[in-house]
């Protein structure tokens, strides 16, 4: 509702055609305890974000710029340092996995 109160003052007919949209692609849900599935839900939801800013934020920036169209580029923060904590060798997927092949392995093991 909001969004569409937004594009019916900014939106023209002619151009450039303005508007805005809403991409929600970040997993920050607030629980007192989050379980595992949450845990990879999130983790899904960076692997998204991270593709996301490659492509649109460095791919698309550095044809801009090879085309020789005015662009200012654009900081942003890459997740790739989150990424990486969660996939690395020895990181929390590797660690989980060793665990769970201990007999009566535990969160305390």
């Amino acid at each position: 509702r909001i969004i569409q109160r937004i594009n019916s003052r900014i939106k023209s007919p002619k151009p450039p055609f303005s508007s805005i949209g809403v991409l929600d692609i970040f997993g920050f849900e607030n629980f007192a305890v989050n379980r595992f599935e949450q845990f990879n839900i999130n983790f899904a939801n960076e692997k998204l974000q991270q593709f996301f800013n490659k492509h649109i934020f460095s791919l698309e920036q550095l044809e801009y710029n090879q085309e020789g169209i005015p662009w200012s580029d654009i900081d942003w923060t890459d997740n790739a340092g989150c990424i990486d904590l969660v996939e690395r060798k020895m990181g929390v997927f590797s660690v989980i996995a060793e665990e769970s092949r201990f007999p009566k392995g535990t969160d305390k093991s």
